[in-house]
């Protein structure tokens, strides 16, 4: 049998994904694809780096929780294809999260207005949710 949680577990999961990473989280998009883990060097080339708001992701609510304030706007600092992200507390260099940056309906585990990014482009993430697992 597949384990289950209840949606209050879940939901506590979720949101202990941001007490962990802390205030002033920032999020690079980069090219390439994603190192192995979190505890590996970056990879790629980074396209642009956000910091996000102290409070950066809405409380979870059914076992999912988004950012708030997307889509997240800014200028491009570098060109080429984004293709993941890596979300770091606020030192900008501990990563606790990565993962696929793709075009909106592209399915990726971020997705983007536009993947092909040349610097100073306005660059904007249009949607990301966590989903808990156990359903």
């Amino acid at each position: 049998m597949t384990l289950q949680y209840s949606t209050s577990l879940r939901n506590a999961l979720l949101d202990q994904i941001e007490t962990t990473v802390g205030t002033a989280a920032q999020l690079s998009i980069r090219t390439g694809a994603p190192p192995a883990t979190c505890a590996t060097a970056d990879s790629g080339t980074e396209l642009i780096r956000y910091t996000l708001a102290s409070d950066w992701a809405a409380a979870a609510s059914s076992g999912s929780k988004s950012f708030n304030n997307t889509p997240l706007t800014g200028a491009a600092t570098g060109t080429g294809s984004a293709e993941h992200f890596r979300l770091y507390a606020s030192d900008g260099t501990t990563c606790h999260m990565q993962g696929s940056a793709t075009a909106t309906g592209g399915g990726g585990d971020m997705t983007l207005d536009n993947v092909s990014i040349a610097t100073s482009q306005t660059v904007n993430v249009t949607t990301f949710t966590l989903t808990a697992p156990g359903a």
